[in-house]
């Protein structure tokens, strides 16, 4: 599998009234770090004729962190697809390397030009399988 990284830092509009990071935040980091997995890893042909949309969130929380704080955020594609669906999985590790935040989230693929749903041809897929 092909594994990608960003790092997100705590700033004032993603904290809540613990002092923390608002559970909503994370769900948004999940959702542009995958977009830009898709964005760096696939070919612009694919990137131009398909979207992704999320269909479940699995997330566990261990951890947290405050304003100015980082982590370094981690994801992957565990599993070959099924059908229209694949799962990604993202992690969330603070400065200690600890994983504070875990998810699984499951994702569809969509023609952009029909606007439905598709199964996942392979050749989408592959490169975000292959072996690092």
């Amino acid at each position: 599998m092909t594994r990608f990284s960003l790092v997100f830092t705590a700033a004032p509009g993603h904290i809540d009234r613990m002092g923390h990071v608002n559970n909503a935040v994370w769900v948004q980091w999940m959702e542009e770090i995958a977009v830009a997995h898709w964005e760096a890893i696939a070919p612009r042909a694919h990137v131009d004729r398909y979207v992704w949309l999320v269909t479940r969130h699995e997330i566990d929380y261990r951890g947290n962190i405050r304003e100015g704080e980082s982590v370094t955020a981690e994801t992957f594609v565990p599993d070959p697809p099924h059908g229209a669906r694949f799962d990604r999985r993202v992690d969330f590790r603070d400065a200690a390397g600890k994983v504070i935040v875990s998810a699984r989230t499951t994702w569809a693929m969509l023609d952009v030009a029909s606007g439905r749903l598709m199964r996942i041809p392979p050749e989408v897929a592959a490169p975000f399988l292959a072996a690092d």
